[in-house]
């Protein structure tokens, strides 16, 4: 499988997106923590390790290792203003071959909410993957009641889809998800969800 560019930045108007670095833990650690309310709903179970400095250490080699072996693109928002962390997205599970797609993941913490840094993220993150990558399809899931998530997909030209049933485990159950996806020279209509 070809890799992925390890030293790749993506620049949007406010943010730089690049691989996390072992010099980011106190930023993503601090943020992680503060939000922890805002994010679980939407999350997985953390485990007990999570916001420790050896997780984020084993996270740091993945990101590298994944955008080396080309099966995965995780990358922290940097506000660019002031160097704050405000949030991460990754474009993981890249299939290429016929398929040419790859799944988007993403979260921000609660004092960047609702100030558009994840809508720059995902488009920044998307043109990259259609143009740099010459992917053709990314998905993304979310949980139905997760209206800002799918305002921020169908922003972004992501369409709905369906519905994945038992999808993932969030909050220690598992759960449905609504599908999303952004087609390279997309043609469908908008469905209206968060418009």
């Amino acid at each position: 499988m070809l890799g992925l560019r390890r030293g790749v930045r993506i620049e949007t108007e406010r943010l730089t997106l690049r691989l996390p670095q072992a010099a980011d833990y106190a930023a993503w650690a601090g943020l992680r923590q503060q939000s922890a309310e805002f994010l679980k709903p939407w999350d997985p179970v953390w485990s007990a390790d999570h916001l420790t400095r050896r997780a984020f250490t084993h996270r740091v080699s993945w990101s590298a290792r994944s955008a080396g072996d080309g099966s995965a693109l995780p990358l922290v928002l940097i506000r660019r203003s002031d160097g704050a962390l405000v949030g991460a997205i990754t474009l993981d599970n890249v299939r290429r071959g016929p398929a040419q797609a790859g799944t988007l993941g993403y979260w921000v913490g609660q004092p960047f909410a609702r100030h558009g840094y994840m809508r720059e993220a995902i488009l920044g993150l998307t043109h990259y993957a259609f143009t740099a990558l010459d992917l053709s399809r990314l998905e993304a899931a979310c949980l139905p009641e997760n209206v800002a998530s799918r305002g921020v997909l169908e922003k972004c030209g992501f369409k709905y889809e369906g519905v994945a049933q038992s999808y993932l485990q969030i909050a220690g159950r598992w759960r449905n998800h609504v599908l999303y996806a952004n087609l390279r020279n997309d043609r469908r209509g908008r469905t209206g969800v968060g418009a």
